[in-house]
């Protein structure tokens, strides 16, 4: 979730679109291809109040994307074939991978039915946790206290505030700062501690949102059988792994590896970092996840794949598909690398 206004970055894309920019921005910022990424894949919902939206496209929005990039001569390929072409550091042809993050049941209903109409490949990052029906979504359960409450207390460093909710852009705010707030806890136990405070008192059910929203082991080893799938591991507990000590790093890629090696049979070589941004992942977790021996790993750090991301295979950027902005125009700008291209000020590689 960025803290860059909603407005602000359709500006830039409508900007980049009409001026025509973007065309002329391809041949320096579009790179070999690039990684998409998602989370789910369902129906529009009418509520005002959708703080995670971002996370969510249509089924309608995802294969208006596959027949775009069809019409576009882009191969679709899957993580293995990525990875030989980054490896390689060239590629004959433009390239895009879709990835999806951590494994929601509407990625089965909605979204599975659109790639095997059009023979796609996909990956989908596991938290092992979720089919474990033990894992928090805690950025779902703070929307859920936000909605359901007009008044929302908690101590903030130290200090007990009080969060009107009662109107819709009123819990925008409320929740906006307490997520941004969370989200600067020191350590993932810090974290997880408020949020599980705020979450009893206020009557949510954290660890119910894994049963009604995340795919089991059961749909999840249904999907694995088919070769157009690829699981990839996402750690156990959905750690901000910047957060916690090297030894639980290591710990929660090899166990979510492990996990998912037991439970349907396949050794993942590809991983994602939970969140994924700066904040999230940097050195100390590409090196560590190298170290395990996966061959790729992906961040949510914004960006199309150059040739030089072959020294990079552990810190691969990629090209969200924000439930904000379901355009194909916008869509169009993204590929051609011209937003992620100024976001990064055009340097082709940001591991920092």
């Amino acid at each position: 979730m960025s803290k860059i206004s909603h407005d602000v970055i359709r500006f830039g894309l409508e900007t980049l679109y009409f001026s025509g920019a973007y065309r002329l921005l391809q041949p320096l910022a579009g790179g070999m291809g690039a990684i998409l990424m998602l989370h789910h894949v369902r129906p529009g919902r009418p509520d005002l109040f959708q703080p995670n939206r971002l996370l969510e496209v249509t089924p309608d929005f995802l294969e208006q994307i596959i027949v775009e990039l069809k019409a576009m001569d882009i191969d679709i390929v899957s993580l293995d074939e990525m990875h030989h072409r980054v490896s390689q550091g060239k590629s004959d042809r433009r390239f895009v991978a879709f990835t999806l993050d951590d494994g929601y049941r509407d990625v089965k209903e909605h979204g599975y039915p659109i790639f095997r109409k059009y023979n796609v490949p996909f990956a989908m990052y596991v938290a092992t946790s979720f089919p474990e029906r033990l894992g928090e979504l805690w950025w779902l359960a703070l929307e859920a206290v936000v909605a359901r409450n007009d008044h929302v207390t908690l101590t903030m460093d130290g200090t007990q505030r009080t969060f009107a909710c009662a109107s819709v852009e009123a819990k925008r705010t409320a929740f906006a700062d307490i997520y941004w707030w969370l989200r600067q806890r020191a350590t993932e136990d810090d974290l997880r501690e408020a949020i599980r405070d705020l979450a009893t008192r206020y009557e949510v059910d954290v660890l119910a949102f894994c049963a009604e929203l995340c795919m089991d082991w059961d749909e999840l080893a249904d999907m694995a059988r088919d070769p157009l799938v690829t699981i990839g591991a996402h750690t156990v507990n959905h750690f901000i792994l910047k957060k916690v000590p090297d030894d639980v790093v290591r710990a929660e890629m090899r166990m979510s590896r492990a996990a998912i090696e037991a439970r349907l049979g396949q050794r993942p070589e590809h991983f994602a970092y939970p969140v994924g941004d700066a904040t999230a992942a940097g050195p100390r977790e590409f090196r560590i996840a190298s170290e395990l021996g996966f061959k790729t790993a992906v961040t949510t750090r914004p960006g199309v794949i150059f040739p030089e991301h072959r020294d990079h295979l552990l810190a691969l950027p990629r090209v969200s598909l924000n439930g904000e902005f379901q355009k194909l125009r916008y869509f169009r700008v993204l590929m051609a690398g011209a937003a992620t291209g100024l976001a990064n000020r055009f340097r082709r590689v940001n591991t920092a």
